[in-house]
């Protein structure tokens, strides 16, 4: 399994996401331009990854233009052949841009931006992102101002009837609860996937959290069980 880390314009968590795969992980890493287009050396058993920034500046809405973007075009017929794809942050944001995911993420509840740890939780067993990592309450950092889920209640219920909620904001004991919730996610989700559960988007940063020297390596536990699952 080989990952490849997309860089757009704007983006400033791409050297964070390569080295944590490179050397914590110890993972193939392949670097992508947003200009460019093949992917050709990819199998569907590799992993391309959005990640986190202000791809574009963040002009209209986060994630809108990056979406439109040659590599996005590549990325999008990757996924819908079964291809692996992870947004964080701004990636999950163009995720949801692009239509592979549901939803949209919308400005903080308190209108801030927030930067700090926090505590995520995953109760489904059935992808590969989480299947490792389920039952425990994992801290995260989250670095957004537009990190707030929503959509209508029909997606949301969809979204837990086909198991496609991956990470909910918790407290420290796992417990489901208002204060954990860092930016007014609507039901605390954290992270979604699609039907096919192939494309994966989530808010917490786990690439900064898998070092030693961070003195944190939940992150490291969630990459984990996505190659020891694939």
């Amino acid at each position: 399994m080989k990952f490849g880390v997309v860089t757009f314009p704007g983006s400033n968590c791409d050297h964070d996401m390569i080295d944590a795969l490179r050397y914590d992980l110890g993972q193939e890493v392949i670097e992508l331009w947003h200009k460019d287009k093949d992917i050709s050396t990819f199998t569907t058993q590799d992993c391309i990854i959005l990640p986190g920034g202000f791809s574009y500046g963040d002009y209209l809405r986060c994630g809108a233009i990056a979406r439109f973007s040659p590599m996005m075009q590549s990325v999008i017929e990757f996924a819908n052949k079964g291809g692996r794809v992870i947004g964080v942050c701004n990636g999950f944001q163009i995720l949801c841009e692009a239509g592979l995911l549901p939803g949209v993420l919308l400005r903080n509840e308190n209108q801030q931006f927030v930067c700090k740890n926090i505590f995520l939780k995953s109760e489904n067993t059935a992808t590969s992102l989480t299947k490792d990592v389920t039952g425990r309450p994992l801290m995260i950092p989250v670095a957004h101002g537009e990190g707030r889920y929503y959509a209508d209640d029909a997606t949301l219920d969809s979204l837990f009837k086909y198991n496609q909620v991956l990470f909910r904001y918790c407290d420290e004991f796992g417990n489901i609860v208002d204060a954990a919730n860092p930016n007014g996610a609507l039901r605390s989700i954290a992270g979604i996937c699609n039907k096919e559960r192939n494309v994966f988007g989530m808010m917490p940063h786990p690439e900064r959290a898998t070092s030693a020297a961070l003195n944190n390596r939940d992150g490291q536990l969630i990459f984990q069980s996505l190659i020891a699952n694939n």
